[in-house]
C-alpha cells in the first residue's frame, strides 16, 4: 500500500473515531471515552508520520530535479504540445507551480529541467 492510500484509511479512521467519540460523550460513558481518546492520539500520531515521510520524498524528489544541469520556463507553445516537446528532449521533467512538487520548489512558471539544454 502507498503513503497516500495509507494516508486516506487513517484519516477516514479518524473521521469515524471522532464521530464515534461524541456519540460516547452524549451518553457520558467514561471508559468508552477514554478508549477513543487513545484511538485518536494513536492515528494522529501515525497521520504525522505519514505526512513527514510524504514531505522527505517530495524534498528528495525535488532536490534530484533541481541537480539536473539545465532548467527553464516553457513558453506557452510549448506547454500546448508538451508531447512533441517530450519526444524531442531527452529526460525532460516538467514542473507545474501548482502541484505538490512545484510548490515545494517555490516555482511560479511551468519549469522544464533536462540534463542537457532544449
Amino acid at each position: 500500500m502507498n503513503l497516500k492510500e495509507e494516508l486516506q484509511q487513517l484519516n477516514d479512521k479518524l473521521d469515524k473515531f471522532r464521530r464515534k467519540l461524541a456519540v460516547a460523550e452524549q451518553r457520558g460513558d467514561a471508559g468508552v471515552i477514554l478508549q477513543f481518546k487513545r484511538e485518536i492520539a494513536t492515528v494522529t500520531k501515525r497521520i504525522a508520520s505519514i505526512k513527514g515521510q510524504q514531505d522527505r520524498l517530495l524534498g528528495k524528489e525535488g532536490q534530484e530535479i533541481k541537480s539536473l544541469p539545465f532548467k527553464r520556463e516553457l513558453t506557452s507553445k510549448e506547454q500546448a504540445d508538451m508531447g512533441q516537446l517530450k519526444k524531442s528532449v531527452k529526460g525532460l521533467v516538467v514542473v507545474h507551480p501548482m502541484t505538490k512538487l512545484g510548490r515545494q520548489m517555490g516555482l511560479t512558471k511551468v519549469t522544464g529541467f533536462a540534463p542537457q539544454a532544449f
